[in-house]
C-alpha cells in the first residue's frame, strides 16, 4: 500500500472520477505524483482492469490525463487508467533540471546505474514493484488484467518494461514510440547519462533488440502503434521501422499505422486514443474478448 498518500484534487468524470495523488515513494525516495481514472464500476467496488499510461519528455502526470481524452473510452469499456509522473523531481542532483530531454521530465522509465542518478532515478522499479500494484491494492482493481501504453519516451517505456517484464501486461500499445532508442540522439544521451560508458547494457531497454530477441511472438493478441507522418521527430528519433522489421522476423502481430498530415503532439494522440482504448479493452474484458 502507499506511503503518506495524499489526494490533491477529484473531479466527476464520465460517470466515474478523476483523481490526483501525491505520495512517499520508497523506490524513489522522494514524493511521486500520480493520476488515476476511477469508471463507475470501479467506484461500485468490481475489480476493473487498469491500463498504465507513460508519458513522453518534459510531460508530468497531468499531460495524457487533460490533453489526451482517455476517460471517454476507458468510462465505456469499464478500464481504470493510471498516468504516473515521467521522472523524479526535487532530487537536488545539481545538472538534474539542465536540458530538457534528460534529468528531470525525462526518466526513460528504466533504473539508472551511474552516479549522481543511481540514487532516485528508479522509474522502472517505481512502476513494477510500487506503483502499478500499489494502485490496484488501494482502489480495489485487478492487478491480474493489466495493459501498458505511453507517448514517445512513454512508448518506448511501454515497449520495452512489456518485453523485459513477461506475463505482467496482456495488451501493449503505444503512441509515436522510441522505437530503437540505441540508434538516436535522444537514446544515447539517456543510456549514456544512466548507464555510463558501458554500451552492452543499451541493447535491454531498446524495444528493437528486445523484440529481436524473442522466440516466438511474446503478444500473440498483436501489438497497436500509430505513427504521425508529419512527426518532426520520425526520421531522427523513433524509428518505427526498426521496431516492424524485428517483429516481422519473429513473428509478432503488429499493427501499426502511419498517419499522413498529423505530428508529434497531442491532438494526434487525441484522434487515437479510442482505438488505444478499445485494443485494449478486448484483451483485458473478458466479454469484449469472447472469454
Amino acid at each position: 500500500m502507499f506511503d503518506r498518500l495524499e489526494l490533491l484534487s477529484e473531479h466527476g468524470c464520465f460517470g466515474g472520477v478523476q483523481r490526483f495523488y501525491k505520495h512517499f515513494s520508497g523506490e524513489i525516495g522522494l514524493p511521486m505524483r500520480f493520476a488515476v481514472f476511477l469508471p463507475r464500476q470501479a467506484l461500485a467496488g468490481e475489480p476493473v482492469p487498469l491500463l498504465t499510461f507513460l508519458a513522453g519528455l518534459t510531460c508530468t502526470e497531468e499531460t495524457f490525463t487533460m490533453k489526451a481524452g482517455a476517460q471517454r473510452a476507458a468510462a465505456a469499456h469499464g478500464l481504470a487508467l493510471l498516468m504516473p509522473d515521467t521522472s523524479p523531481r526535487g532530487a537536488g542532483i545539481v545538472c538534474e533540471d539542465h536540458h530538457w530531454d534528460f534529468g528531470v521530465g525525462a526518466g526513460f522509465y528504466l533504473d539508472a546505474t551511474h552516479a549522481p542518478w543511481a540514487g532516485h532515478w528508479r522509474m522502472e522499479s517505481y512502476l513494477l514493484r510500487e506503483l502499478i500494484p500499489a494502485v490496484a491494492a488501494q482502489f480495489g482493481l485487478d492487478g491480474g488484467r493489466l495493459g501498458i501504453s505511453g507517448h514517445s519516451m512513454g512508448g518506448h517505456g511501454a515497449l520495452t518494461l512489456a518485453l523485459r517484464h513477461p506475463g505482467r501486461f496482456a495488451s501493449v500499445s503505444a503512441f509515436a514510440p522510441i522505437c530503437a532508442p540505441s540508434q538516436c540522439p535522444w537514446g544515447h544521451k539517456a543510456f549514456t547519462g544512466y548507464f555510463g560508458q558501458d554500451e552492452s547494457v543499451w541493447g535491454d531497454h531498446d524495444a528493437s533488440v528486445l523484440m529481436a530477441r524473442q522466440e516466438g511472438a511474446p503478444y500473440p493478441g498483436g501489438l497497436l502503434i500509430d505513427q504521425g507522418l508529419a512527426d518532426k521527430f520520425l526520421a531522427e528519433q523513433l524509428h518505427p521501422e526498426a521496431f516492424e522489421a524485428a517483429c516481422a522476423a519473429v513473428g509478432q502481430p503488429l499493427t501499426l499505422r502511419r498517419h499522413a498530415g498529423y505530428d508529434h503532439g497531442y491532438y494526434f494522440i487525441a484522434s487515437v486514443v479510442d482505438d488505444h482504448v478499445a485494443h485494449h479493452a478486448r484483451a483485458l474484458v473478458p466479454a469484449l474478448s469472447g472469454g
